[in-house]
């Protein structure tokens, strides 16, 4: 909300200046967002006289100009405006002026040939209108030389938040009475209006939706005149971001932002029959203001009469009965409207408006009257015209809330001590009656006040928040005890250590479209039959119909939209939840890691050749990795099939500790399920079982031993075994690993053969041997005996030493 110093100034008595009232209001809970100054826009531009015009030698449309500025010689200035002449004053904008509607900075220059020295200015290039039919005219008595700033009367303007809770402070009076209350000055009496009421008003108003409009009130007034408003309430609405468009359109809007009081007028020519409130029958559409036809239904509480609606109740009138410059007879229209009704009519219409943010919030019910009342008689004042009685339908809410409280409260829920006497000027000066036994009756306007903890609020803000000394919360000491469990912080670590290699986290739905779900079900392993899918009722919609049962497929999709957006490349992470329904129809979540790795893991280049895509080998690497992070045994994990029918048969395999506890399953995807979703291969994936990797008794996972470095340098020794084909690598690596565990700290196969020299049936694979000497180093005899253990352990698998 927006208003000038000036307009503040009207309502509030007061020497302050503008830093002091915006500490004030910022001290009152009134956040000052932003502080515009219009005098610094208008830097450079001063009032000046034509003493000569004479038409531009080589333009028609020119003219030039002789000005005076008041200082030194006249100054040549070349100007196109039609009603440019001798001897009238004007706002001239001299070199180095930045003109406020386009930013451009004048200077000296040529146009046609004739120099020109500034601008002669209209109205919208200094923003302060529309009008740019030609250049600004001043009175004759307008003071030449006087920067147009001073001229004008350019006050500051401020731009202040208001919070839901305080729709009293959505017009300037609101604003000031706070101020006011709080030091910064006197609030100024409103003026009294003696309506002289000649006629009956010869409309009927009633109201027959009691529970969205419970008050209307209505007055005709004959033989007004529009035209532009005057220069002052111009100048005022400008401020707060408002268009003037005529005088009676300006007044109302007037109303509003001065009192935060809306209100409507209605060309009377334009109205046949009563004029009600009642609710909108389904299907009726009205045009409104903004020129948007709007379709209503039986919720909606309008303005309406016997041809139809004229005005969303509360939220904007309709183009058909709108004012304009003919207007001569107006019915004005001030209501109550239940805040409710009216901030559920605006959500179902999408319909945001100035009188919908006041009336959603709640105005004053105590203010129809008064305010018909106000706008009557500045509409007399401007416009002339002769006024009808009063018309009211129904009644506002007029019982007032009560509240006992107690002064003590503001040390006790406030934490500062007010004195009795000054809390009941405090009060007082925000309307609030206060009784000898503290019995404190709210002002209708305040519906945000319900209890002796709102009084403390009113009292504190305006004494000083800044008096509310700052208390450290008392606390136990020493090191706070953790609080996550011991699957959050396993997540947290593997979230952390995915992060860390490269990895790309992202959140998919935890929803998929049922087709997707099925495909990724899991197989029984007692019978070949797909679990039973959680499958929602009342989806959100049909892509989300089924709970996952997987987090490969959000992973996937995710990874399509990438490639389809020319990513060369993925590495995507998610820790997530599956959904499975248990055999006896429970249900299951189950902590997970999912990775999808797709496109190019290596890209082309001269060194490299062709692109190099990921494979099974990677994502098995992935796995093995996350799965060391997350503290699980990866040197007794076996490598066995069965990672499911969506991967590829030939390159998947599972992780697991035992033949029954599957802890992971990696891959290739199988051709059909990148068919299924679109995406182009190869795509490997990982999917790691948090919720299977065991724990040590009273521990988070695997507890790691602090890292001592060995006093003595390893040994390595190289073996080369002919295996069976169709021998695992990883079983052979494993039987080594474990020959002599005192003395093997680590084991890689570093060469896969098959070809000549090997006997067909055979492969040869190369382990290297890493042997780790403890307090003494290793003799010959006693690395042969380590040698012969691991050779032995290699035959027990069918393996033989190769020569």
């Amino acid at each position: 909300m927006k208003f000038s110093l000036e307009w503040l100034q009207y309502f509030l008595e007061t020497g302050a200046t503008v830093e002091e009232i915006s500490a004030k209001l910022n001290a009152i809970g009134i956040e000052v967002e932003d502080i515009e100054d219009p005098a610094e826009k208008l830097e450079g531009f001063r009032v000046a006289e034509v003493l000569t015009a004479k038409p531009h030698p080589d333009a028609d449309k020119l003219q030039v100009l002789t000005v005076n500025t008041g200082e030194g010689a006249p100054l040549q200035v070349v100007c196109g405006a039609p009603n440019a002449h001798a001897g009238m004053k004007g706002v001239l904008g001299v070199a180095g002026a930045i003109v406020p509607a386009n930013g451009m900075k004048l200077r000296k220059s040529e146009i046609r040939g004739v120099e020109s020295n500034g601008m002669m200015c209209s109205v919208r290039e200094l923003e302060l209108g529309e009008d740019h039919e030609g250049i600004i005219e001043l009175p004759a008595d307008a003071p030449v030389g006087t920067t147009f700033a001073e001229y004008h009367g350019a006050s500051p303007v401020f731009d202040v938040a208001i919070t839901p809770n305080r729709p009293d402070c959505m017009g300037v009076y609101g604003i000031a009475r706070d101020l006011a209350a709080a030091g910064m000055g006197t609030l100024k009496p409103l003026r009294e209006h003696d309506i002289e009421e000649v006629f009956p008003c010869p409309v009927e108003i009633r109201t027959d939706d009691p529970e969205g409009c419970p008050a209307f009130y209505g007055r005709v007034i004959r033989g007004v005149k529009n035209g532009p408003s005057p220069e002052w309430m111009q100048k005022r609405l400008t401020a707060a971001g408002q268009r003037p468009i005529s005088a009676l359109v300006d007044i109302t809007n007037y109303m509003m932002l001065a009192f935060g009081r809306p209100a409507h007028a209605y060309d009377l020519a334009k109205l046949s029959g009563p004029v009600i409130a009642r609710r909108a029958k389904d299907g009726e559409e009205v045009l409104a203001l903004n020129e948007k036809t709007y379709k209503l239904d039986a919720s909606m509480t309008v303005i309406a009469d016997d041809a139809g609606v004229h005005d969303i109740a509360g939220i904007m009138g309709g183009e058909h009965s709108s004012v304009q410059d003919d207007t001569t007879d107006v019915l004005l229209e001030i209501a109550y409207f239940n805040p409710d009704s009216i901030g559920v009519t605006g959500r179902k219409l999408g319909l945001a408006s100035d009188a919908r943010t006041r009336f959603e919030r709640g105005v004053d019910p105590a203010w129809l009257e008064e305010g018909l009342d106000g706008l009557t008689s500045l509409i007399q004042r401007i416009c002339g015209g002769e006024a009808s009685a009063m018309v009211r339908a129904g009644s506002p809410p007029s019982e007032p809330k009560v509240v006992q409280y107690d002064p003590a409260l503001t040390t006790k829920l406030g934490g500062v001590s007010v004195d009795e006497a000054e809390q009941r000027r405090i009060l007082a000066a925000l309307d609030f009656a206060v009784s000898d036994d503290w019995k404190v009756t709210v002002p209708l306007r305040r519906h945000d006040v319900e209890g002796p903890a709102d009084i403390v609020e009113e009292v504190v803000r305006i004494h000083g928040l800044d008096h509310v000394q700052s208390v450290a919360l008392e606390g136990n000491l020493g090191v706070a005890a953790p609080t996550a469990t011991p699957q959050q912080a396993l997540e947290r670590k593997v979230r952390r250590a995915a992060a860390g290699r490269g990895l790309n986290e992202a959140v998919t739905w935890s929803f998929l479209p049922l087709p997707e779900a099925e495909h990724f079900a899991a197989l029984r392993q007692a019978q070949d039959e797909r679990e039973a899918l959680w499958v929602l009722d009342n989806p959100i919609s049909e892509d989300m119909k089924a709970m996952r049962p997987s987090l490969i497929p959000g992973l996937l999709s995710a990874a399509k939209r990438n490639l389809d957006r020319g990513a060369s490349s993925l590495r995507l992470f998610e820790i997530g939840r599956r959904y499975l329904r248990a055999k006896d129809g429970g249900s299951d979540e189950h902590p997970t890691l999912g990775v999808v790795l797709a496109g190019e893991k290596i890209q082309r280049g001269w060194a490299s050749g062709k692109a190099v895509p990921f494979d099974a080998f990677d994502a098995k690497a992935e796995a093995m990795a996350l799965l060391a992070e997350a503290g699980a045994p990866v040197d007794n994990l076996m490598v066995m099939g069965e990672a499911g029918s969506q991967f590829h048969p030939g390159q998947s395999a599972t992780l697991r500790l035992g033949p029954k506890n599957v802890l992971a399953r990696f891959g290739a995807l199988h051709p059909a399920t990148l068919d299924a979703f679109d995406v182009d291969g190869p795509v490997v994936a990982v999917e790691i079982f948090l919720d299977a990797i065991p724990g040590k008794k009273g521990k988070a996972g695997f507890a790691r031993p602090h890292y001592a470095p060995p006093a003595l340098q390893s040994v390595m020794r190289d073996f080369a075994f002919l295996v069976p084909t169709d021998l695992p690598a990883g079983d052979l690596l494993r039987a080594v690993k474990g020959a002599d565990k005192a003395n093997i700290v680590d084991a890689r196969i570093f060469d896969l053969f098959e070809g000549q020299g090997v006997p067909e049936g055979k492969k040869s694979l190369a382990i290297e041997v890493t042997l780790q000497p403890g307090e003494k180093s290793y003799k010959d005899e006693e690395i042969k005996a380590i040698s012969d253990k691991v050779v032995a352990a290699a035959a027990k698998l069918g393996g033989e030493l190769r020569g």
